[in-house]
């Protein structure tokens, strides 16, 4: 369900950015604004994105095999982590360098037709503003009554927040071009639209480097979120299954988390009894936490250790 609904934000991102993209390269070569340039960058870059996010999902559907056992799902990490240079490195930096060209050079030229640039600019907005309503309609049932901040923080499925950040940065990043060239026509001096550029660049760096440590901490590894943690717990004991002695999980992809537990059995049992004591364990977990797909549980006697 979460990788179809990702799969849905994403394409509305990319049909979105594609279309915006062409429009703010007409409205660059028509003005000579440097806002919508670095806009028109920015949307190729977001565009680029979406590219790699579909590619990444493709990746990750691989069956496993001898070298990579637990399969290929982190790719989707991977690829997401990849999206993030790409914003920093096309998207921020470039609009920064334009920005400080635009205020060393700003008496050079001012712009032309600049109500073009506030038309595009304009219908942008709209656009944008469909593919972050999609982005946020699929996230919802991920996100439960977490707040926004949190769900990008702690969500185990990287695109969705990738595409969220993404937008709400274009949409952002729009308003400041409009803004940029607005005061640029209302002034007459160009290094408004400069400045509108300059912070384009800062607020992409911003979003850049944020998804950088998320992405970097899923690629790594990160185990099962606190809900997760305590449904599991309260689920492997039961029938024959006395606690928890100590349990590691982690993230093989953003629907396959493992679950390797050693847990207290009940002394006496036999060797069929202990295998049902763990087949009903393992019933138990996935019932309530459907991603643990890969679990391990080591039967021991309780010695009252923990950990």
């Amino acid at each position: 369900m979460s990788t179809e609904g990702s799969t849905r934000a994403i394409i509305a991102a990319l049909a979105a950015n594609a279309g915006i993209a062409v429009a703010k390269f007409v409205g660059f070569a028509v003005t000579g604004s440097s806002s919508m340039l670095a806009e028109g960058v920015h949307s190729v870059a977001d565009t680029s994105n979406q590219g790699l996010l579909l590619l990444g999902q493709r990746a990750a559907k691989r069956e496993a095999d001898r070298l990579h056992p637990f399969g290929y799902g982190r790719n989707r990490y991977f690829y997401s982590f990849v999206v993030a240079l790409v914003i920093f490195t096309l998207g921020s930096m470039f609009a920064l360098y334009e920005g400080v060209e635009k205020i060393r050079h700003a008496g050079d030229h001012g712009l032309d037709s600049p109500l073009v640039a506030v038309a595009i600019l304009v219908v942008a907005i709209c656009l944008e503003g469909y593919s972050f309503h999609t982005a946020q309609k699929e996230s919802r049932p991920l996100k439960g009554d977490a707040s926004w901040w949190r769900f990008i923080r702690s969500s185990r499925s990287p695109e969705l927040p990738v595409v969220l950040l993404e937008d709400a940065g274009a949409l952002i990043g729009l308003i400041l071009a409009l803004a940029g060239v607005g005061l640029t026509m209302i002034t007459g001096n160009a290094v408004w639209d400069g400045i509108g550029t300059l912070s384009i660049g800062i607020l992409l760096g911003f979003i850049a480097v944020l998804l950088i440590i998320e992405m970097k901490s899923l690629l790594i590894g990160e185990g099962a979120t606190d809900e997760e943690d305590v449904a599991i717990r309260a689920a492997l004991p039961g029938s024959d299954v006395d606690r928890v002695i100590h349990m590691k999980t982690q993230y093989l992809g953003p629907d396959e988390l493992l679950v390797a537990a050693k847990i207290a059995i009940a002394p006496r049992l036999s060797a069929v009894e202990i295998a049902r004591a763990i087949d009903g364990a393992e019933a138990r977990v996935r019932a309530r936490v459907p991603q643990a797909r890969v679990i391990y549980l080591e039967p021991d006697i309780d010695r009252g250790e923990t950990s």
